[in-house]
């Protein structure tokens, strides 16, 4: 239930601070949980790891359904923050070396997604003067190379092969499977849809529809200034590493499980820290 902040407030700030947010800030509150369930909350932890696993289906549904109301493009992306979340608490809970390198590689992958697609929002912005979808229509008309630049990333984060996204669903739903829970799989499976549901609703609107005749005048100010060019070099360099990771999954992946056998192996790491 502690979810409501962040939509509420991801969509305020200049798209450039969101984008760096949205990567890494929500990210270090799972990689506290992880090490603290893997270096001292380590005797007795059914109890607390069931608890989590129930925590980690509700953060996907919550967030997945939060955006269906919504025609914001930042609003919808940060509700899908909140879904991801529920995906990488998801390989906590069920706490196997393949659940934990699952949530690594997720990790990984939806840093690289949320950046992206957050950077993506700020130059419709800039071409359309509005985040609102109903506003912002005939990007791929004008914008066809933005347009692919979007697809990327919102495929990705749905989880369709063979972008980043679908690797990483795929460990935890193995491992999911391994640990026969199949209830968490369906939800996991029902969440990836409703994702791409809401990828399919801004591309509908942004990019394929035709552009919007009336104009948006609740914004006054242009928080992606720069040239075009400028505000495109990033995206395409984070288009680019998901492409790797998704046609070339393995040596991340090995990074992921290698993680994982560490972070399992806990005296490895206190002998390193406390040598004495």
């Amino acid at each position: 239930p502690l979810f409501f902040w962040l939509p509420a407030s991801y969509h305020t700030p200049p798209v450039a601070v969101t984008a760096l947010f949205s990567g890494l800030l929500t990210k270090v509150g799972v990689y506290a949980l992880i090490r603290m369930f893997t270096l001292i909350f380590v005797f007795d932890t059914g109890y607390m790891l069931n608890i989590l696993m129930i925590i980690s289906a509700l953060t996907m549904i919550v967030g997945v359904l939060g955006p269906i109301i919504h025609h914001d493009f930042r609003r919808i992306l940060s509700f899908h923050i909140v879904s991801q979340i529920g995906y990488l608490v998801m390989g906590l809970a069920i706490f196997s070396k393949l659940s934990l390198a699952g949530s690594i590689f997720f990790m990984m992958h939806i840093i690289l997604v949320k950046t992206t697609l957050f950077l993506i929002s700020g130059i419709v912005h800039h071409l359309k003067g509005s985040y609102n979808l109903r506003y912002a229509g005939g990007i791929y008309r004008d914008y066809p190379w933005l347009a692919f630049l979007f697809l990327v990333p919102a495929l990705a984060l749905a989880g369709l092969p063979p972008f980043s996204g679908f690797w990483a669903k795929i460990i935890l739903l193995k491992a999911a499977i391994d640990a026969e829970l199949f209830w968490l799989l369906f939800i996991a499976l029902g969440v990836s849809l409703l994702t791409l549901y809401s990828m399919t609703k801004i591309w509908n609107e942004v990019f394929w529809a035709n552009e919007a005749e009336l104009k948006d005048t609740s914004e006054h100010f242009d928080d992606s200034p720069g040239p075009l060019w400028m505000m495109t070099v990033p995206v395409i360099f984070l288009v680019a590493c998901i492409l790797l990771i998704g046609f070339y999954p393995a040596p991340f992946f090995s990074l992921a499980e290698e993680t994982a056998n560490q972070l399992l192996n806990r005296y490895e790491y206190i002998k390193a820290i406390l040598p004495y």
